[in-house]
């Protein structure tokens, strides 16, 4: 008789562990997932963000040929982008003068949800790439 009353009680503890597992892995499920997304979305962001420092720095690479043209630096930037599929961002040239300065500056900017998977995990407004290099044989010729 006690056989058959411990092995009832030890089969409903069973069940019960059974159960509470069941209800643990419901609650924590969710959280996982956020975690799982947000490790996900970081790592994509800053691979997207490394990707456009280098089409930035490729584009000054460029723009500091004596014979570059502004449609060659843009080429270079835009083969860079749209090869990662950015194809929406802004780009921004300076040019060295000869008289005040010789360095070339490329900027490039992209919106956050251009770029995101999820989007609004983190909250960043812009994503942006700069490189500023020295143009090839300037010299400054202003007093």
């Amino acid at each position: 008789m006690r056989s058959r009353l411990f092995r009832a009680t030890l089969r409903r503890g069973v069940r019960r562990a059974r159960g509470g597992a069941v209800v643990e892995f419901a609650v924590v499920l969710p959280l996982l997932l956020m975690l799982l997304f947000g490790i996900i979305e970081c790592g994509w962001v800053f691979m997207m963000r490394q990707t456009i420092q280098n089409a930035a720095r490729e584009g000054c690479r460029v723009a500091v040929l004596q014979t570059a043209t502004e449609g060659e630096i843009s080429a270079r930037i835009n083969e860079l982008l749209n090869a990662a599929g950015m194809t929406t961002h802004s780009i921004t040239l300076q040019h060295a003068d000869g008289l005040t300065t010789c360095d070339e500056s490329v900027s490039i900017t992209i919106a956050y949800d251009d770029v995101s998977l999820v989007g609004g995990i983190l909250t960043l407004d812009t994503l942006e790439g700069t490189c500023t290099m020295r143009k090839e044989g300037c010299v400054l010729s202003g007093g």
